[in-house]
């Protein structure tokens, strides 16, 4: 989580850029019957299906962070509507490759209400501003290179489209010399973010 993207995950590496417009109306309290119900569900569910890094890999996910504060490093599939409690748009791992939690999302939009649903309280959801990330790949010595993002307006003046970013804009942006060294670049459009601890989290199963 990012989440992590926890995970993600996302609050450290978007802490600087206003992404967390709503906190005044978060909340934080204890789990309600309907919420417990669903992180079990969730948790009984993804451990099964994601135990791994490498089960997210072979259901599509894509490593994109480096590990967080928390130990969490993140991976998504590029499919931000999670529709069911099925459909995690991210998962995150700790180093040895093991499940820790999950992000759920649906497209933010200007002044639209908060998220109703799985039960959980629509203060549980962050918004995330839209963004573009890519990971780089050096050919020869093989390392990997994570937590590469450029945000939606900077991309835009820069004569590339958030919605389908590509290689080349990087290389005319200048955050890379070779289109060749990209191994993934995609889109993380304006969301609301639900993080789910699937292990046990003394701060809470929804926290960042």
């Amino acid at each position: 989580m990012m989440r992590y993207v926890a995970l993600s995950l996302l609050a450290a590496l978007l802490a600087t850029t206003s992404a967390f417009a709503d906190q005044d109306q978060k909340y934080a309290g204890p789990l309600s019957a309907s919420e417990k119900a669903f992180v079990d569900g969730v948790r009984a569910d993804l451990m099964q299906r994601f135990p791994t890094a490498a089960d997210a890999e072979k259901a599509g996910y894509v490593r994109y962070t480096n590990a967080d504060s928390t130990g969490a490093i993140s991976y998504a599939n590029f499919h931000w509507t999670s529709a069911n409690a099925h459909e995690p748009s991210q998962l995150w791992y700790d180093k040895s490759g093991k499940l820790m939690g999950a992000d759920f999302s649906v497209p933010y939009t200007k002044g639209a209400a908060r998220p109703k649903m799985f039960g959980v309280n629509p203060g549980r959801w962050y918004e995330f501003d839209d963004h573009v990330h890519y990971v780089l790949h050096d050919s020869a010595t093989g390392k990997m290179e994570y937590d590469k993002y450029v945000m939606a307006p900077d991309f835009t003046k820069a004569g590339g489209d958030p919605a389908h970013p590509t290689a080349d804009d990087l290389v005319k942006m200048h955050k890379v010399k070779s289109a060749a060294d990209v191994s993934a670049v995609f889109d993380m459009p304006a969301i609301w973010d639900l993080v789910v601890w699937l292990r046990p989290n003394p701060k809470g199963e929804f926290h960042y």
